[in-house]
Parts: C-alpha cells; sequence; structure tokens
C-alpha cells in the first residue's frame, strides 16, 4: 500500500512539473506579441480558464472561474485589447509543428460550424454544417490541422463568409470585418491557410481533405507548394485516363479486375481492426502548374467489404507511391475529426458567443492554444510512460487529451474559484441573478417598440 501510494504521488509530480514546463515554454514563445503585461496575463487566465471549466464556457463562466469579478477583463481581451492576433497564433503553430515533429507530416482542411441562436454574429447565416447534420443557423469555419507520425492538432482558420454576408456593407461594418476581406469559397480559404503553412517552414507534406476541396483549382495549388494530396471526390467528378478518354469515377469500376482488389487495414476500432477493399487506377493529371512535372496521379476507389459502398480519391505525389502509402494518407485525414472533437468538448471551441470579427479569431485562437496544450501534453506522457527504446508493453492504451485534461484537472490546474470561495460564488450569483433581470426588461422594452412599429 505505502509502495502503491508513492507511486502515485511520483506520478502526480510527474504530471504537474511537466504540465508546467509545457505551459511556460508556449507562452513564453508569444510573450512578445503583447505589448502591455495585463493583456499577456490576461492571455494566460483564459487558456487555463478553457481548461479548468467543465461545462459550457464564455466570458461570464471564464471569468467566474479564474477569480475575475465580472466578465469585462475578458470582453475587453477579446474585443478591444491591442495585440497582434495572427502573431500570435503563427508562434503557437511553431510551437506545435516542432512539437510534433516532422515525421510523416499531412495537413488536413476540413470545415466546422457552431450553431448560433440568432443573424447578429459574425459570418452565421443558415447554411449547410456537417457538425449539425444538415442546413442551420450556424457560423462556418475552415480548419487546417497538423498530423505527424506523433500526433495531431488544430495549427490554422478561417471564418466563412457567404456571399450574402460579404456583399453586406452595414453587417460587415456592425461586426468589424475588415475592408480588405472579400467573399472566398471554402476551397479559397484552404489553399490559403496551406500557403501559410509553406511560408512558415512546412514544406513536404501531404494534404488531404474531403470532397468540397476536391476542385482543380485547390489541387493545382496544392502541387504549386511542392505538396502530395489525397483528396475525396464525388461519384460525378470525371477524370482522363491513358487511352480511354474522359470519364467518370464510377466507370473506372468496368476496367479493375477482381483480382486487382486489395484489402488493407484502414485503423483500429474499439472492437476490431478496419479493414475496406482497394483499387487504384491510373488517370492523367488535370491540375499540373505551369512548368511542373505532371508526377504520378491516380484515383483510389474504397469498397465497402459487407456493403459494397464505394467511395472515390483524387491522389498525386511527385514520385511514385504504393497503394498502402496513399491509402494511409486517405485514412488519416480523420485525424482532423478527432481535434474538432477534441477541441470542442475539451477546450471550448464552439460555445464562445461572440459576434464579431476580432472577438471570434480571438476566442478560437485562445481554444487552439489550449488543445495544442492538451495534445502535445499527451504525446509527452505517452513518451514519457513508453520510451522508444523501452520492451515494457502496459496493458493500458495510451494518454488521450481527454484522459490528460483529468488528470490535470487533480493534479495541476487550480480548481475553479467559486468551488473554494463561498463569498465569491455568492457575489456571482448576484451579478448573473441582476444582469439577468436588466436583459430581460431591456428585451421586453424593444419588444412593446416594435410591436408598436408594426402595428
Amino acid at each position: 500500500m505505502t509502495k502503491n501510494q508513492e507511486a502515485v504521488a511520483a506520478q502526480a509530480t510527474v504530471v504537474h512539473a511537466g504540465w508546467d514546463g509545457l505551459f511556460e515554454g508556449l507562452m513564453g514563445r508569444f510573450a512578445s506579441c503583447f505589448p502591455r503585461r495585463e493583456t499577456r496575463l490576461t492571455c494566460r487566465n483564459m487558456v487555463s480558464g478553457l481548461l479548468m471549466v467543465k461545462e459550457s464556457a464564455n466570458c461570464w463562466s471564464l471569468a467566474e472561474a479564474i477569480g475575475h469579478s465580472g466578465p469585462h477583463v475578458l470582453q475587453h481581451f477579446l474585443s478591444r485589447a491591442r495585440f497582434d492576433t495572427e502573431a500570435v497564433r503563427r508562434s503557437v503553430a511553431a510551437w506545435t509543428v516542432e512539437q510534433l515533429g516532422e515525421r510523416e507530416v499531412m495537413l488536413v482542411v476540413d470545415e466546422t460550424g457552431d450553431e448560433k441562436s440568432s443573424l447578429d454574429a459574425v459570418g452565421a447565416a443558415r447554411q449547410y454544417s456537417g457538425a449539425l447534420g444538415g442546413i442551420g443557423l450556424c457560423q462556418v469555419a475552415v480548419h487546417l490541422s497538423y498530423v505527424s507520425a506523433e500526433g495531431h492538432a488544430l495549427v490554422d482558420r478561417r471564418l466563412y463568409l457567404g456571399e450574402a454576408w460579404a456583399a453586406d456593407d452595414e453587417r460587415r461594418e456592425l461586426v468589424g470585418v475588415p475592408d480588405e476581406r472579400v467573399f472566398a469559397t471554402k476551397p479559397q480559404l484552404a489553399g490559403d491557410m496551406l500557403e501559410d503553412a509553406h511560408a512558415s517552414g512546412v514544406h513536404t507534406a501531404w494534404v488531404a481533405a474531403d470532397e468540397v476541396y476536391g476542385g482543380r483549382e485547390l489541387r493545382a495549388r496544392i502541387r504549386a507548394l511542392g505538396y502530395g494530396y489525397a483528396i475525396a471526390v464525388p461519384t460525378s467528378h470525371r477524370v482522363t485516363t491513358p487511352g480511354a478518354g474522359k470519364k467518370k469515377v464510377t466507370a473506372l469500376l468496368e476496367r479493375v479486375p477482381k483480382r486487382a482488389w486489395m484489402r488493407l487495414r484502414t485503423g483500429h476500432g474499439t472492437k476490431a481492426e478496419r479493414l475496406y477493399d482497394w483499387a487504384m487506377i491510373d488517370v492523367n493529371p488535370d491540375d499540373a502548374p505551369p512548368g511542373q512535372a505532371a508526377g504520378h496521379s491516380q484515383v483510389l476507389v474504397r469498397r465497402h467489404r459487407r456493403t459494397g459502398t464505394l467511395s472515390f480519391y483524387r491522389t498525386w505525389h511527385p514520385d511514385p507511391q504504393p497503394i498502402s502509402v496513399l491509402v494511409s494518407a486517405v485514412c488519416r485525414r480523420w485525424r482532423v475529426e478527432e481535434d474538432f472533437q477534441g477541441a470542442k468538448g475539451l477546450a471550448h471551441l464552439d460555445t464562445g458567443q461572440v459576434t464579431c470579427w476580432t472577438s471570434w479569431h480571438r476566442w478560437s485562437l485562445m481554444s487552439m492554444i489550449a488543445y495544442a496544450l492538451l495534445a502535445v501534453g499527451a504525446l509527452h506522457e505517452r513518451q514519457r510512460a513508453h520510451p522508444a527504446n523501452s520492451d515494457d508493453e502496459l496493458a493500458m492504451v495510451p494518454v488521450s487529451p481527454r484522459e490528460l485534461l483529468a488528470l490535470l484537472r487533480v493534479f495541476a490546474l487550480p480548481r475553479p474559484r467559486q468551488d473554494t470561495d463561498p463569498a465569491h460564488a455568492l457575489h456571482w450569483s448576484n451579478s448573473r441573478r441582476r444582469h439577468q433581470h436588466r436583459a430581460t426588461a431591456c428585451h421586453r422594452r424593444w419588444n412593446n417598440v416594435t410591436a408598436v412599429a408594426i402595428a
């Protein structure tokens, strides 16, 4: 019993010390981006608060947890404080790349939607979102995830403004959209992020994406950067094959003999390995930038081994690649879904209740910082528990960001202030009730005014 208690105490000390070093190391990377000490401290407190708060987080719940008397400091930080948001993001992205390593690098682009209750929020409109499972009132943002053999995390994002939003000067002014921000499609936003990643030093990588990003324009931009790609395409996608002309990808199945299908593992499920049948067909590239060699372009076909459901992917790389490498590139796209789940569930990416351009970008940045800390911290814990040269195999799954956060809330992170200070909890209870009373009265007065105007 004594030995077990000593082992637990030692592990708690390691977790605490490792987290402190990780947190201070990242905060030090972008400290110079803040001209004022107060703003820098608010950033630290907000990132900690995002990890401390278990329920839905906004400026009110974060301020209560970290010990502020009201939400005004955080609201000022998100909307009006002077610091270079993009300089901070670039520093965090560079730190994340260094920590996750440059082995088997993949850049994954995908969008996610956050449900909204009104059209006042920047970019909010009735539009399709896979996160909502259809069309709904939401904000949609395109994200870039950095995936390596060691781990993965979000490193960039772009808020999508629909054509109506981008053309509405009054709404743009109300929420502070910069004049230089014009309408751009999701593939164009993805291409901008990929170019930024390349400019920051990520020169060798695969790019993966779903069907939204399978158009020729983005594929040409990816090739111009020197990246290979593995991108899903719809069944209506047309390709040109050597000696057979242009046809839909579904028509290529006629050229695939039974012996050409290969059964390959695409991942591990909770109950068994995931196995699919795959076929690879050479096609002529249609996206070569001027002066670039043709390279090697294929269509990958994935077939469910029980239902027969088919999926199609366009791939390209300057060098010939075996089908196992191409299949791995396709399957690793799902890491971005894990990042969305973690950034939302653990770091509150989707609960900010922010309405303006600057505040949306700063809230999403703070959430990305918090999740990057968890992703890298989980990697360090896995490396510590299973050194590269160790033969020790414990009967446990590796530490995940979710599991690490549970440990941090016990061993390293401060407890929310309202859990330890009754006077603070009472102060916030009174503040919330006063605010709710004023808000209700204002809504009633406004409804009376509009009712008279309509009559």
